[in-house]
């Protein structure tokens, strides 16, 4: 071969940038400019912005914004004036998502001086600019005001043939949609996007930022199945590029979020650490306390409870609702009476705060463990509302464990059984082990009921197993204990498991107050469960009662 018909250094580093070779990319384009700069010259501007972005796309953020800047420079000097706005643009996004907010809204006002220097009045930079306001609408609780900014500047897109403004447009009416309540509206717009991205007709930058807006929306509709599938092919895509750094913080929580649903825990573990430490470097993104409280899940489920409690502290601090997972440390770590108190923080949620499922269905379990099986059927039944307005196998699921759990706590085995069955096979289909697992515990205790010992230990041994697999270390030993002590008796009359404790206690001459102190309840909740007692019975005191204990073996 001719020697001055060999590819340059720079040829090389362009090839694979076209490829998607990132860290191949990144070397080549780092050594031509170090040998431009020895000879006194500079890359030209659209090698500044190739650069720049696969920077960003190896991790190397800060690096990402230097070269960015100058892209946008040189375009400038070069008289490409729209060039010019929109690396501005993606540099004022790329700084907006890492939450340096003010350096963000500082290169958008460049963009908009771009574009008032004598750019053309329609151009697709005008609509690249259209981006921030419509996001500033979107989250700040908005999401009508925010779809017509964005169909506006989908519409500039389609006019101009730029597939990444129409794809970041079309992103954001999607979830402006969906935040509205037009749920399948959204998410068929989301798909759409999803089809450029698949068919490689749109930017790196833009492909992931789809994937992970995808994945987010589908999390907080609680779409698991949807949510997951995109996680996987996430997964593919980064893994389909040498160098690439898995998608950002945020899109790592969610990751790790799904990943522990599907009962990956350890893996799981490793993606919120990642998370944690790409969110921490620089400061301040907004992030950070998402994926403390997501380790504080990890950390909780496998027993971890010191740990767990560092970590959703530690989210709280940084402006992330620690709940519902400290409300559930609290009952992990016996604290029943704190875990009550909590349950009013549980079950008043703005109608549209996305986490209110996961909120109502923890105050079912806290509530029942208290023994408030009243309060924890008014909760259920708010629970399966949600799930008919959502209407997702997730929360339809959620809502069926906690209504059978209820129906247990009621003593209606029969019934609890039927509901129990349907959650199970929900769980099995979303492939969510633990759940499944925690559902076997009840349709166990439901069969014991009903004195199928036989299918009981069945169903017991099952979820021991699951729960073995998964290391979930508490609920073994649970288990353990269940099937050690014959289970949780149901009461043969009209009382519930609590009321029975209480009527033992009650027949064993012990007042309000000290009944309160030994099952870690308020004297409040001892004296409402004290009347249901005599009111299900129907006994005019105390005294009838403990004889009514004695006479029926209660006791």
């Amino acid at each position: 071969m001719d020697p001055d018909s060999a590819p340059s250094g720079l040829d090389r580093a362009r090839e694979a940038f076209r490829g998607r070779v990132w860290t191949t990319a990144y070397d080549g384009f780092a050594a031509a400019q170090d040998a431009e700069a020895r000879t006194g010259g500079a890359l030209g501007a659209e090698d500044l912005e190739a650069f720049a972005t696969t920077a960003y796309l190896v991790g190397r953020d800060a690096r990402s914004h230097e070269l960015m800047a100058q892209a946008s420079q040189s375009f400038a000097e070069t008289g490409d004036l729209p060039r010019a706005a929109e690396s501005a643009f993606w540099l004022g996004f790329l700084l907006m998502n890492a939450g340096e907010g003010a350096r963000a809204g500082g290169w958008f006002a460049r963009v908009q001086r771009l574009l008032d220097d004598g750019t053309p009045a329609d151009c697709a930079q005008r609509g690249y600019l259209g981006i921030p306001p419509a996001l500033r609408e979107l989250f700040g609780g908005n999401p009508v005001a925010a779809e017509p900014i964005f169909a506006a500047a989908a519409e500039i897109g389609r006019r101009h043939h730029d597939s990444d403004l129409v794809s970041l447009a079309l992103i954001g009416q999607g979830q402006a949609r969906v935040a509205s309540g037009r749920i399948p509206e959204g998410l068929a717009l989301l798909d759409e996007v999803m089809v450029a991205v698949v068919g490689n007709e749109v930017s790196p930058l833009v492909a992931g930022l789809a994937y992970c807006s995808l994945i987010s929306t589908c999390q907080g509709i609680f779409d698991m199945r949807r949510a997951g599938e995109w996680t996987a092919a996430l997964s593919r895509w980064c893994d389909s590029q040498q160098g690439l750094v898995p998608y950002r913080g945020q899109c790592l929580v969610h990751r790790s979020e799904i990943l522990l649903a599907r009962g990956s825990w350890s893996e799981a573990l490793v993606e919120a650490e990642r998370a944690r430490d790409r969110l921490s470097d620089p400061g301040g993104q907004p992030a950070i306390g998402m994926a403390y409280h997501q380790l504080g899940e990890v950390h909780r489920m496998r027993g971890e409870l010191t740990v767990a409690e560092e970590c959703y502290r530690r989210a709280h601090q940084l402006g992330h609702e620690p709940q519902p997972g400290l409300t559930l440390l609290r009952l992990a770590q016996g604290r029943t009476h704190d875990a009550l108190a909590a349950v009013s923080r549980l079950v008043d949620p703005e109608p549209t705060t996305i986490d209110q499922p996961r909120m109502l269905a923890a105050a079912v379990e806290v509530l029942l463990a208290g023994g408030d099986t009243a309060r924890a059927r008014t909760v259920a039944d708010q629970l399966r509302d949600v799930a008919a307005r959502l209407q997702q196998p997730w929360s339809d699921a959620s809502a069926a464990l906690a209504e059978g759990a209820v129906l247990l706590a009621e003593g209606d085995a029969r019934a609890a059984l039927t509901v129990l069955r349907r959650a199970f096979g929900g769980w099995r289909e979303l492939d969510m082990p633990y759940d499944a697992a925690r559902t076997r515990v009840l349709l166990g205790l439901a069969c014991r009921a009903l004195g199928d010992q036989d299918a009981a230990g069945l169903e017991l041994d099952a979820a021991r197993q699951a729960f073995h697999e998964l290391g979930a270390a508490p609920d073994v030993t649970r288990v353990d204990q269940l099937a050690a002590s014959g289970g949780v008796p149901r009461p043969p009359g009209p009382l519930t498991a609590r009321e029975l404790e209480v009527l033992a206690l009650v027949s064993a001459g012990k007042s309000n107050r000290e009944i309160a102190g030994d099952l870690v309840l308020s004297e409040k909740t001892v004296a409402r469960h004290v009347s249901n007692i005599l009111g299900k019975l129907a006994l005019p005191s105390r005294s009838a009662a403990t004889a009514y204990a004695y006479q029926h073996d209660l006791v």
